[in-house]
């Protein structure tokens, strides 16, 4: 049996929050150089990447685990069988002052 799921290491989501009821959806990402440094969410909120985090940790993000890579925790979408909801497939808009 392999530890990776494709070139991830199986155990790479460190948390799947439960998703409150009234939890959002993340519907954009917010870039900056090509790096994703926000999130906005099916209410019209637009959160930094630490922002997201924290909330998805409190489980006010529906469809996300948390992740770690070099220490830096970020979003991963689940997995629900569909692409067309993953972070990375989802339109992405540049927004300033995003920290």
């Amino acid at each position: 049996m392999s530890n990776r799921i494709g070139n991830l290491p199986a155990n790479i989501n460190i948390m799947n929050p439960v998703p409150n009821k009234d939890a959002k959806r993340i519907m954009k990402l917010i870039r900056n150089n090509g790096k994703i440094s926000g999130y906005q969410l099916s209410d019209g909120t637009v959160l930094s990447k630490s922002e997201g985090v924290a909330l998805a940790k409190q489980g006010g993000i529906r469809g996300v685990a948390i992740a770690s890579r070099n220490g830096s925790e970020y979003l991963r979408s689940l997995p629900d069988g569909s692409e067309s909801n993953n972070l990375g497939d989802l339109p992405s808009t540049s927004l300033r002052n995003i920290q």
